[in-house]
Order: structure tokens, then sequence, then C-alpha cells
């Protein structure tokens, strides 16, 4: 057999690398090792801020639910002391209607209670003025004639005998 060059063979050829191709790939190679290891050094860097934030995140996580409870205490206990305010208040006011008192806060309830005082007052002034207006002197009054308009003849003289002192019959 000859030696016969076929096109795979001629590009083997073509193709051996010289040393200053060799030199040039093992530069390449060991600048693609260093960025390699550059890039896995900072993938661990970014796995560590990973579980530094999950870690930050589940303490937040345990920290708001904590909140949450609290709230929900405090939420209750803000209801029940305002549920004996409002108890109090109608009790140290007993004038005021128990039902004109009320309000779901503090707040509420003492413009409530301030507003029930300010009617309690007027209609207080009010029926003392028509009090006064209507006042009967004490004791009885003093008789006064008997007015005859209007009586038929015979209710004149039955009047008249009674302011005698006599007697009807």
């Amino acid at each position: 057999m000859e030696d016969y060059e076929t096109p795979e063979t001629q590009e083997t050829q073509n193709t051996t690398p010289t040393p200053e191709d060799l030199e040039a790939i093992k530069a390449q190679l060991e600048e693609e090792k260093k960025a390699k290891a550059a890039a896995e050094a900072a993938l661990a860097e970014k796995d560590t801020h990973i579980a530094e934030l999950e870690a930050s995140l589940s303490e937040a996580k345990q920290g708001s639910e904590a909140a949450a409870a609290e709230l929900t205490s405090v939420k209750e206990a803000n209801t029940q002391a305002v549920v004996k305010y409002l108890g109090a208040v109608r009790v140290a006011n007993p004038t005021i209607p128990q039902d004109i008192i009320t309000g779901d806060t503090i707040e509420d309830i003492d413009a409530s209670l301030a507003k029930a005082t300010t009617i309690a007052e007027s209609v207080k002034a009010n029926l003392e003025a028509q009090a006064k207006e209507a006042k009967v002197p004490a004791g009885a009054p003093t008789r006064g004639e008997i007015s005859l308009e209007g009586l038929t003849p015979r209710e004149k003289i039955a009047a008249g005998i009674q302011q005698k002192g006599g007697s009807q019959s």
C-alpha cells in the first residue's frame, strides 16, 4: 500500500499543535482553572450567604409569630379593659340611662359619656325651668267668689244656698 493521504489524515497533520500552540493552550487552561476556582469560591460564598439569609428568615418568622401571639394577647386584654371601663362608667353615672353610654374604645366611651352628660344636664335644666313656670303656691288657695256666669237660675239659687251654709235637697 502506498502512502495515500486522505482528507482526515491531512486534517490531523494540519492540526497538530506546535510548541507555541501548546503553551497558549496551557495558559488558557490555567486561566480557565483559575476562573473555575474563582467561580467555585463565589458559589461557595453564595451558598454560605444563602444559608445565613435562611437562618435570618427563620429567626424573623419566629419573631413574627411571637409578636403576633403577643399582639393577640394585648388586643384581648385591651378588649377586657374596655368592657370593665364601660361597666365602671355606667355604675359611676346612675342618672344616665345605661344604653346611652356606649363605645368600643376608652375614647369612644368618654365621648359618649360627655354627650350623655350634656343631654342629661340640658333635660334637667328644661325640667327645672318648666317647674318654675308652673309653680303652685304652698297651702290652700284663698276662696273667692264663685262665678255665676253661664249657670241656669236653678244652679244660681243652689250656689247661693251653699255659700250661706245651707244644705241642698
